[in-house]
């Protein structure tokens, strides 16, 4: 076997590893029936805030703010279908973000946020890999004391953000935050499709 042919075999072995390793993950998180009954309350607590004319709003840093986006989006455009739009907001404006950043510490740009645009009643969701994250963290004590609902996708249970959520949804353990952000991928995806489905907007 030549150098060519060596390298190309470790490529092969590295994509049915990750691949391997990803199947194993979503598996163990899929078999805790606490976790699937979990997705089906925060989508219940989402779908009652919509009906009553609240909103959803989301953070989370780096890969965890596209992930804010990717949710808010699919429920302000569409899923699967055309149907009706639906109030979500994902904290990711630049300007946004840089500005009070500047002004008072990027401690703070989840939780100024959730100070101005936040009401009784209103979703947060906060995206967490470490469940540590300062800023997510006062975001939701932030929505807390706003008389809003917390809903917390991280990859540990036992994370600073565990104490200040209303519904924490936990994956198994992992070295890599991208093992955790596959499977919040999949989680933000069955709650859009769980609160279409209970707003009747599926068919």
């Amino acid at each position: 076997m030549n150098d060519t042919d060596r390298q190309a075999d470790r490529m092969k072995q590295l994509v049915r590893g990750n691949f391997d390793e990803m199947k194993r993950m979503l598996e163990a998180f899929a078999s805790e029936e606490e976790n699937v009954e979990k997705i089906c309350a925060a989508a219940a607590m989402m779908t009652a805030s919509i009906r009553q004319g609240g909103k959803i709003i989301a953070c989370g840093n780096g890969g965890s703010m596209c992930d804010a986006s990717h949710f808010c989006e699919e429920l302000l455009a569409r899923f699967r279908t055309d149907r009706t739009a639906l109030p979500a907001i994902a904290v990711s404006d630049p300007a946004y973000l840089t500005c009070v950043g500047n002004d008072f510490g990027f401690d703070r740009v989840f939780s100024r946020f959730v100070e101005a645009m936040g009401r009784p009643g209103d979703i947060l969701l906060g995206i967490s890999t470490s469940g540590n994250s300062t800023d997510v963290v006062l975001a939701a004590q932030a929505a807390r004391e706003r008389g809003m609902k917390v809903v917390a996708l991280t990859g540990r249970a036992d994370g600073k953000l565990s104490a200040c959520s209303d519904l924490l949804l936990s994956t198994p353990p992992s070295r890599w935050s991208d093992r955790v952000q596959e499977i919040h991928e999949k989680v933000i995806h069955t709650l859009v499709q769980l609160i279409e489905t209970e707003l009747g907007l599926d068919a």
